[in-house]
């Protein structure tokens, strides 16, 4: 199957997604506005900054274009964004050497208006790097991890369970997992059988966040738990509004 993450229409949500301002995104007042500024969002709402050690190390798996790592080197001295799509890196990359991107944003059919994306000046962009890599095979050369974010990931993963069983290796103990997801199981991404929930069992729901905490349990406790609004603009008047499930848990 091609990378529906490598086309331009992709990049152009998730550039918006991830750097567009209020107006850019949301240019009306009835809309949700809570909804904006995920990525960022999603960071300041779940990592615990105050049990950090000085020079701690962070994964952001399944970083896109990158946003959330930019966001995590707030705090973090050296911080990994990996990404299966090249189109995502390598923008991700420009960002990180140049500070901004000229894309476009979609305003209804064949129409574009040019755009430049910025990394807000606030947050460092010398402690950022940015590789191709599947999550489901992460090296075990990435060393001792203090934190690792995944935002929106594990409902498109291939194979969730072999990623969540990989994490316990990563992470130092007291060690930081982040993880996000709107539990949007589709089979494109992931067979049925590998979902960790949003299934029937013998006529009980099975519901993912269930799931991903007795599964997490054996190696992790549970601190932070949020729901986490986000909005994706398709174009001038079509957007996606979903709620992510949001934690925070800790390597026993």
């Amino acid at each position: 199957m091609s990378n529906l993450y490598e086309q331009d229409e992709l990049l152009s949500q998730y550039l918006l997604l991830h750097y567009g301002s209020a107006e850019e995104v949301l240019p009306y007042p009835e809309g949700p506005s809570a909804a904006l500024n995920y990525p960022a969002r999603c960071v300041r709402k779940l990592l615990d900054r105050t049990a950090l050690p000085a020079n701690a190390r962070a994964l952001d798996a399944g970083c896109a274009v990158g946003r959330s790592t930019f966001e995590l080197a707030a705090d973090c001295r050296d911080v990994l964004g990996i990404d299966t799509s090249a189109r995502f890196i390598d923008a991700a990359r420009t960002l990180a050497e140049d500070g901004s991107l000229s894309h476009f944003r979609i305003e209804e059919g064949d129409i574009r208006t040019p755009m430049q994306f910025r990394v807000p000046d606030s947050l460092p962009r010398s402690r950022v790097r940015f590789e191709i890599g599947d999550a489901c095979e992460l090296s075990g050369e990435l060393g001792a991890l203090d934190v690792v974010f995944c935002a929106n990931l594990i409902d498109r993963l291939p194979d969730p369970r072999g990623y969540l069983d990989a994490l316990p290796s990563l992470i130092v103990p007291g060690g930081q997992l982040l993880l996000t997801s709107p539990f949007t199981w589709m089979e494109e991404f992931t067979s049925r059988e590998k979902w960790i929930g949003g299934t029937m069992k013998g006529g009980k729901a099975c519901y993912s966040w269930d799931v991903l905490c007795d599964h997490l349990q054996g190696h992790f406790e549970l601190k932070e738990t949020v729901d986490l609004p986000f909005l994706i603009r398709e174009h001038a008047r079509k957007f996606q509004w979903s709620v992510a499930r949001g934690g925070r848990w800790i390597r026993r």
